[in-house]
């Protein structure tokens, strides 16, 4: 059994797996599963999940995969082109694997808390500033417009790698003939429509007139690569030209920066929540340790209401 757990590796290759794939081998022999079967499930699960919490930017530990925050977002935007039925298996295994790893409930009687954590904190302005550069400097076209579209798409519009991956040319469109707002329309189990934040609706734009829109199913992202899975977006940064200066650009964070300023500019929670996708107000708890502190004499006008 011990030798079929350290031969496992995903189809696919993925290029994250040589940074997850010690700690998921650990935690399927702590779990010492009893059939070769059984540790093929829990591997295939814990490699799926262990693959995607690589690609949000998370630490690579299964202290922090297995926490339930980590499992639930995982079952409800990172296996997009699974069965329902699939979700639930890999829902059930991953919470056997958390009570192995974690203790039940958690050794400390509370489940890991992620909302604080610095892969999900959004980036600084010197920091967003600096990663526009390194886009802008990558070796070739196909890299500096792939950094550029991923920018675009998370500050702009607040997509994750799950909502990056399928979306098509003709997914992102003008309102008007004359330049108007940028729209983007999402596809997978979290389908909308979202208006594209001002500053980013000519590079969004840009991202999509450069590329030919003959062919209807033409992707917006990597429009060259056609065999597509949870890590294409992680591959594609994989690729590039990093800098030890610039911080590693993460959709997670991107998409914490576009949440920060929609609550900055008090939008209407209702707006915030269709826009982003979510059905609950959980999904976005982890942005409040970012947000900016309201003065006591307005908090205090604000509560009274009225004129």
């Amino acid at each position: 059994m011990s030798q079929r757990i350290d031969s496992y590796r995903p189809s696919g290759s993925p290029a994250g797996w040589s940074r997850v794939g010690d700690e998921v081998r650990r935690v399927i022999r702590l779990a010492d599963p009893l059939l070769p079967h059984k540790a093929r499930e829990l591997l295939t699960a814990l490699a799926q999940l262990a693959l995607f919490c690589d690609g949000e930017g998370l630490p690579g530990k299964a202290e922090v995969w297995l926490s339930r925050e980590a499992i639930e977002r995982f079952i409800a935007v990172g296996c997009p082109h699974v069965r329902d039925s699939t979700r639930g298996n890999y829902r059930s295994r991953l919470l056997r694997l958390h009570e192995i790893v974690l203790g039940g409930v958690c050794r400390t009687g509370k489940p890991a808390k992620l909302s604080a954590s610095v892969p999900n904190s959004p980036y600084s302005r010197t920091e967003l500033a600096d990663l526009w550069g390194w886009a802008s400097g990558q070796p070739t076209e196909e890299l500096r417009w792939g950094c550029k579209t991923l920018m675009a798409l998370g500050l702009g519009v607040g997509l994750d790698s799950p909502e990056v991956i399928p979306l098509r040319v003709h997914d992102v469109r003008r309102t008007s003939s004359g330049g108007g707002p940028v729209v983007v329309a999402t596809r997978g189990t979290r389908k909308r429509e979202i208006l594209c934040r001002r500053p980013w609706e000519g590079v969004l734009a840009s991202a999509a007139d450069r590329l030919d829109t003959t062919g209807t199913a033409q992707y917006l992202f990597r429009p060259n690569c056609f065999s597509r899975g949870t890590n294409t977006v992680t591959n594609f940064l994989d690729r590039t030209k990093s800098s030890p200066e610039v911080p590693r650009l993460v959709m997670g964070r991107l998409r914490s920066n576009w949440l920060v300023e929609l609550f900055e500019e008090r939008l209407p929670i209702t707006v915030i929540v269709a826009a982003a996708g979510v059905d609950t107000l959980h999904g976005l708890s982890r942005i409040l340790p970012f947000l900016t502190a309201v003065p006591a004499d307005e908090a205090a006008r604000l509560l009274r209401g009225g004129q």
